[in-house]
């Protein structure tokens, strides 16, 4: 189901570990931003149609993006679980297909994905995720993937 098993305990683990990059990056600025602790001049960007200015996003947004966006950063953690526990722990792959699906769809405009952090700077200028030509594709393979899922599960299930 996820990553070889067949457990919902790991399907669930797979996903929450898959956006946890964006979550614990931007998902605490943006509960910041509802919850007022960042002033009403942090979220002024929202009020406006588009995507916002760089530097009107704070600074602990860009260090956290670093690190829950570098593969070395999985990858280190990647083999010190593996160590600690004595096993792969598999739903954290999750994690790294995030990273690479981001690659080659995050924009040197906005957020591009700093997959070398901290070796490198080096990043790829890729087709931003909100493009029709990965968007509409994006969407279309995964109710693909999902519905061939499905059924492969009603069919087994006969």
């Amino acid at each position: 189901m996820a990553f070889g098993r067949k457990s919902k305990k790991y399907f669930l683990w797979s996903f929450l570990i898959g956006i946890a990059p964006d979550v614990l990056s931007f998902g605490i600025f943006m509960a910041a931003n509802v919850l007022g602790i960042l002033g009403d001049s942090s979220a002024s960007w929202q009020r406006e149609a588009g995507t916002p200015p760089m530097d009107s996003i704070p600074v602990f947004v860009h260090v956290l993006y670093n690190f829950t966006h570098s593969l070395v950063i999985f990858g280190i953690v990647f083999l010190l679980v593996w160590l600690i526990w004595k096993k792969p722990v598999w739903p954290l792959l999750a994690w790294g297909l995030h990273i690479l699906v981001d690659i080659p769809s995050h924009s040197d405009t906005f957020f591009p994905t700093p997959f070398l952090y901290p070796i490198s700077d080096f990043h790829v200028n890729g087709i931003n995720w909100g493009n029709p030509i990965i968007f509409f594709p994006n969407w279309i393979l995964l109710f693909l993937a999902y519905g061939g899922w499905w059924l492969y599960r009603k069919c087994r299930a006969k």
